[in-house]
């Protein structure tokens, strides 16, 4: 029985480590976006909108509502920027989030 406790608390070490991996690499994704949407819109206050960003993170599960915030941001500074576009550099930082938080561990 000892072999198969030591296989589940393996387990649930590897999920837990897996989620902080997710977690951080979420954050970065979000830093990553906010930095990207603040240039185009010109803010000033770029550490503020990335907080804003990674908050808006937390609103609830998935990326809708990192993807409703930016884009709503977009919308009231009149910038053009299509759901395609932003859905494509979403993707585009998180690829480049994962791998740099995976050559961290």
């Amino acid at each position: 029985m000892s072999s198969f406790d030591d296989r589940e608390k393996a387990q649930e070490a590897k999920f837990a480590h897996d989620a902080q991996l997710r977690f951080k690499a979420e954050a970065r994704r979000n830093k990553f976006l906010a930095l990207w949407a603040a240039e185009i819109m010109g803010k000033t206050d770029v550490g503020a909108y990335i907080s804003e960003v990674i908050a808006a993170d937390f609103e609830e599960a998935g990326d809708e509502d990192v993807y409703r915030k930016v884009s709503g941001d977009f919308a009231a500074a009149n910038k053009d920027v299509s759901e395609a576009k932003l859905r494509e550099k979403m993707g585009e930082f998180m690829r480049m989030a994962q791998e740099q938080v995976l050559t961290e561990v």
